[in-house]
């Protein structure tokens, strides 16, 4: 047995925010003691801070910490998610809406979506987000945890959260830094690299204080200060699947103002040349305009989005830059690139804050000793490429499936040969109504079928088990949806369940 002292003494982290400190929060919860962990940031640097909305596992990396979640909502100026609604990316003046959760509840071995295809069909059944208890719930502006009993339509939806990400990163740091993580402030000036290994030995501040470590987290945001300003990692550049590479972010008056619906939801409506979110937390809504610099200005795209805000600007719109892709390595020699220095989508479907948080997963999974094993460091990256390029595929699905003629961004969209690895969902949909499934998928068949069908993508035949069913499933749909339209009205509504629970005092 080979007795080597292998441990990994010290980490260090380069870069606060979202990313920083979710890393420290969690490493510091995992890793063993007698390693010591360093955050460096600076105050002067500030943060993207536009990932306010996130997706269901997020629930799980707060219990992950023991975060209460009625204190990490007041902390936070929370609100509740149950899901995305669609405005316009199909056809101007139509809505769907991506739930978190099932549409109704299983029945037959055949999919219930065939079932209301066919009634569809036939002029018996509403759009197919009367059949989903997350949109019943939501378009009521009601809310309440689901519950356990599998036999209650209130038992299949989901829900994440809408927060202020910088509060987030404030409430993770403390939590950190109590159970022992150190924070340095001060600015990068200079990465020294080994001459024999060329990992990344210490880094060097503007003030001439070095840190080492022997393992680095490069959560530097889009710089990328290890993986590329140091590595040299290079980049994966997916522009040419999703040209939108500008956002505007600016918040403005909400619900607390009497302005604006307080919706358990994030809303994304398209526009000429991109999209604008909207977000609403308990003090202020969050809104940006994502879009493409080759079919709108700075100045136009600002002017769109304070045009179409809820209430009053509460800052100037904020610009940000970006192209979407990746790094060809995630886990580099020493270092692991975590949150944006990894690479970058559009928040269409709120994946900026779980890419971090999947990030660290892994990173605990596969935690390295000093040897650094690249058939470690190999199963990170191929892990980690996988699920980004299954996101990106969803997104593009998303500007692929348009049918809106009113902007070339989507003309060209809708035109444009997709990767092979998307395409051949979309045709196993088309063709017979199937939600193929590959590895790593984040999104499961609910979500791919909000989107299929949302955007007018509808099958040319249906499952061909359908046509073996003798009994007619119309009237199941009908009970179904009365009974989802019932429970929603005896849950509160989204701002009752707020102020009993989890109201900030702010």
């Amino acid at each position: 047995m080979n007795t080597e002292d292998r441990r990994i003494r010290s980490m260090v982290i380069v870069g606060g925010g979202s990313a920083g400190w979710m890393t420290a929060a969690a490493l510091c919860n995992s890793a063993p003691r007698g390693c010591a962990i360093t955050l460096i940031e600076s105050e002067e640097i500030g943060t993207v801070g536009v990932g306010e909305a996130t997706i269901p596992p997020i629930k799980l990396f707060n219990q992950m910490l023991g975060l209460d979640e009625a204190e990490f909502l007041r902390r936070t100026q929370g609100s509740f998610k149950l899901g995305i609604q669609f405005v316009d990316w199909d056809l101007p003046g139509r809505r769907y809406f991506h739930p978190f959760g099932t549409y109704g509840r299983p029945f037959d071995t055949v999919a219930m979506h065939h079932w209301w295809q066919r009634a569809n069909a036939a002029g018996q059944a509403g759009s197919l987000d009367d059949y989903c208890m997350a949109w019943a719930a939501a378009s009521a502006g009601r809310f309440a945890p689901p519950v356990p009993d599998q036999r209650n339509v209130l038992s299949t939806y989901d829900y994440a959260y809408h927060f202020d990400a910088g509060l987030y990163a404030r409430y993770l740091r403390e939590n950190a830094e109590q159970r022992g993580v150190v924070r340095v402030e001060g600015r990068i000036a200079d990465v020294q690299l080994d001459g024999g290994s060329g990992f990344v030995r210490s880094v060097r501040l503007e003030d001439g204080r070095h840190f080492e470590g022997e393992l680095f987290v490069d959560c530097s945001g889009f710089r990328g200060l290890l993986i590329e300003g140091a590595l040299q990692t290079g980049y994966e550049d997916w522009s040419h699947w999703l040209p939108c590479d500008r956002a505007m972010a600016v918040p403005c008056e909400g619900a607390r103002a009497g302005v604006g619906e307080f919706t358990p939801y994030t809303r994304s409506t398209a526009r000429t040349a991109g999209w604008q979110w909207r977000i609403p937390l308990q003090h202020r809504t969050g809104n940006g305009y994502v879009y493409c610099s080759k079919h709108l200005s700075d100045d136009e795209a600002a002017t769109t989005l304070l045009a179409n805000l809820d209430g009053k600007a509460l800052a100037e719109p904020r610009p940000l830059r970006f192209t979407a892709g990746r790094r060809r390595l995630a886990w580099n020699r020493n270092v692991i690139a975590i949150g944006l220095s990894s690479g970058f989508l559009e928040p269409l479907e709120s994946t900026s804050l779980h890419l971090i948080q999947s990030g660290i997963a892994r990173l605990i999974a596969f935690f390295p000793d000093r040897h650094f094993d690249t058939l470690v460091s190999d199963e990170y990256n191929r892990i980690a490429n996988s699920e980004m390029e299954r996101i990106r595929d969803f997104i593009i699905l998303h500007y692929r499936l348009n049918r809106r003629t009113d902007g070339d961004l989507w003309r060209h969209c809708a035109n444009m040969a997709v990767p092979d690895s998307l395409q051949e969902k979309i045709a196993h949909f088309r063709g017979f109504g199937r939600l193929v499934q590959r590895e790593y998928d984040l999104f499961g068949p609910s979500s791919w079928l909000a989107v299929h069908v949302g955007q007018g993508n509808l099958p040319e035949r249906a499952d061909p088990l359908l046509d073996y069913r003798e009994f007619d499933g119309t009237g199941w749909l009908v009970k179904l949806r009365a009974a989802m339209a019932a429970a929603a009205q005896q849950l509160p509504t989204h701002q009752e369940y707020i102020d009993r629970f989890c109201r900030s005092a702010q």
